[in-house]
């Protein structure tokens, strides 16, 4: 690659000789992309129109997709990874409840850096986060995921989650883990004033997450939703994840989880569920006749032998469906393509060969996740005018070179190398590293945390 000249900063690139996969139905083998500032300014065959730039990258033996678009995570896992490798969900959460009831503003950050590098090098580019643990003496932990954001240089979605139902109450966490009901409300209102920004280009966004109909009370489902569409933000929360919460829905509520939160007001186009794996025929038509959103998280589900979501199902229904990886603590490898992979996987031995093709799984990585966050007109497709989000991978190495079809070399094939990533018109990645922090030093400090924490909570 030429890089810009010293002293300037790159305004102007060219992307060259690339298949250029815009997941509008166009694919452009040996075609071009042009950015200017944070946008894509055109895209066509062959070279680029001639002119000055300060960048031409030289893209032969390579595919450009948009960036990859994550819908469910929680960061700061990525410092409890690798425990409670065999549990169900349930005493997956009980046993690690009492690490994350130490986290704090450092372990927060720390983590949040580690995953959000791992994504990058992973081909995203903009990614939510669900983050609902918050310690008394914690601090502003979720300003310092925003931090770690900035700094690694994703577009981030963060929600302020919350949990007001603790095990006394008849819920799943902790008492100390839980909140009361009014200062959550306060904290919610108080985060979006800080960092919501719905300005075009918006590089942060803020959402509202009450975690899960067992950590969580219907009042607060309900006064989440009507200050979240008060405040023009949207809303966010787990639902249907395993046969455990069907059997404390209809036991506690007397409906299934989707009819419970759909009776709180929770559907809708300004509404995501993650996971949403036992669903009943009414519960996929009432998501997709809503427009209502899903994370499918694949490997999350596989991890934690949750089941296989009705991905087709879902997408036949009207529902918008996007990818997301979810904690490193239930997915240590946070691979976003990865996930993209697994959704085929997963979608084909449920429901056979045709269940999901590779370049629907690509659209839902990329262009669906979109979907969900309500940013489709600026990401997740590769269209002049867009926000310049992209992923250039290599393909002529020797585990890519000779598979016929470049897209299935990318979903199906071992993860290839991330030539280029750039976010907002902005490299993060570059020959699969890291440019905006040190991760071997972010790696040490991780495993630094990930000691303190376990050894913290006894």
């Amino acid at each position: 690659m030429q890089q810009p000249s010293a002293g300037r900063t790159a305004h102007r690139t060219a992307i060259e000789g690339a298949h250029v996969v815009t997941v509008t139905g166009e694919e452009i083998p040996g075609g071009h992309v042009v950015v200017e500032g944070e946008r894509i300014a055109g895209v066509g065959p062959g070279p680029a129109p001639a002119g000055s730039y300060d960048r031409r990258v030289d893209a032969r033996g390579c595919l450009l997709t948009p960036g990859l678009v994550n819908t469910h995570h929680h960061l700061y896992q990525w410092v409890t990874r690798g425990l409670a490798v065999d549990h169900t969900l349930f005493e997956w959460l009980t046993t690690l409840y009492p690490v994350w009831a130490g986290i704090d503003e450092h372990a927060v950050h720390t983590g949040a850096t580690g995953a959000l590098s791992a994504l990058a090098l992973s081909g995203c580019t903009t990614t939510t986060d669900h983050h609902y643990v918050f310690p008394r003496e914690g601090g502003d932990v979720l300003g310092a995921e925003i931090r770690a954001a900035q700094q690694v240089g994703l577009r981030f979605h963060p929600t302020r989650g919350s949990m007001d139902l603790g095990r006394s109450a008849g819920g799943l966490p902790p008492d100390h883990v839980v909140s009361d009901r009014d200062e959550i409300l306060a904290a919610s209102a108080d985060a979006v004033a800080r960092w919501h920004d719905p300005s075009p280009g918006s590089m942060l966004r803020i959402a509202l997450a009450p975690c899960s109909p067992f950590s969580v009370t219907p009042e607060l489902m309900r006064e989440s939703a009507t200050l979240a569409r008060e405040l023009g933000v949207r809303l966010h929360t787990h639902l249907a994840e395993t046969d455990d919460e069907e059997a404390y829905c209809r036991e506690r509520f007397g409906a299934t989880p989707t009819e419970y939160v759909a009776d709180l007001g929770w559907t809708g186009p300004d509404v995501w569920f993650a996971h949403t794996v036992h669903l009943d025929d009414d519960a996929v038509k009432t998501i997709g006749a809503t427009g209502t959103g899903v994370a499918h998280c694949p490997t999350s589900n596989g991890r934690l032998g949750a089941g296989i979501a009705r991905v087709r199902d879902l997408v036949d229904a009207g529902a918008r469906v996007g990818i997301g990886v979810d904690g490193a603590a239930s997915n240590e490898g946070t691979h976003l393509l990865e996930d993209v992979k697994h959704a085929v996987l997963f979608a084909r031995a449920a429901g056979g060969p045709r269940a999901l093709s590779v370049r629907e799984a690509l659209e839902l990585g990329t262009l669906g996740g979109a979907r969900v966050l309500g940013r489709e007109d600026e990401i997740g497709s590769i269209e002049t005018g867009k926000l310049a989000d992209l992923a250039l991978w290599r393909l002529d190495g020797f585990r890519h070179r000779d598979v016929a079809d470049p897209v299935a070399a990318l979903v199906l094939g071992t993860p290839p190398p991330l030539e280029l990533l750039l976010v907002h018109g902005r490299p993060v990645v570059e020959r699969d590293t890291v440019l905006t922090v040190d991760t071997d030093a972010v790696a040490a400090e991780c495993a630094a945390v990930h000691r303190a924490l376990v050894a913290k909570a006894g």
